[in-house]
């Protein structure tokens, strides 16, 4: 969710194998830069790969240059690898949200390297259909940080009620002018708000 001043990222905890939960514990959000987060749907191995690769690229352009990547630049370096990749895909669905110079900014990636600036929200993954329900129809410009947390927690435990892929606990990742994980009473509240 792109908000005043910043860009919130959520998720849900469940990694499947066809009908299988494979895992109810599935960490999706990761942390690439200092203002800077990715989320991940699709084949985890490949995922975690991809995470991987990022982060060090990001850091070594940081001691190099004496300054961060923009959100743009590093999810145009990541979708020149899915790009290049585009006969043995790594088979994910990608969203990179951040605050740079240029202020907040959300992109979508696919399994081939599209690259797309999202205005206001994004969702991939199984649950995405009915995420989108709750965003689109919620979203409103000028949201706060505040708002977009909450808006985010709807939107994934909307798609936790009738996904059957989606499910176990939500993750809520803000990013402003901090890298912050919404955790403890806070989280707490916002649960009770849905």
């Amino acid at each position: 969710v792109l908000c005043d001043g910043g860009v919130v990222l959520a998720s849900e905890s469940r990694a499947t194998m066809g009908n299988f939960i494979a895992s109810s514990t599935a960490k999706k959000i990761y942390q690439i830069d200092d203002l800077v987060g990715l989320t991940t749907a699709g084949a985890v191995g490949d995922a975690q790969s991809l995470v991987r690769m990022v982060q060090v690229e990001a850091r070594l352009y940081k001691m190099q240059r004496g300054e961060p990547l923009t959100v743009k630049a590093i999810t145009t370096m990541l979708s020149n690898v899915l790009s290049s990749r585009r006969y043995y895909p790594f088979m994910v669905q990608l969203i990179m949200g951040g605050v740079d110079r240029y202020g907040p900014r959300i992109y979508s990636l696919d399994a081939l390297g599209g690259q797309i600036e999202e205005r206001k929200v994004v969702s991939t993954g199984s649950g995405s259909p009915i995420a989108y329900g709750v965003l689109e129809s919620q979203y409103k410009p000028g949201l706060s940080i505040k708002e977009g947390t909450v808006l985010a927690a709807r939107a994934i435990h909307n798609a936790m009620k009738r996904d059957s892929a989606s499910g176990d606990k939500i993750e809520l990742v803000r990013i402003t002018d901090k890298y912050e994980e919404v955790d403890g009473p806070e989280f707490q509240e916002i649960m009770n708000l849905l």
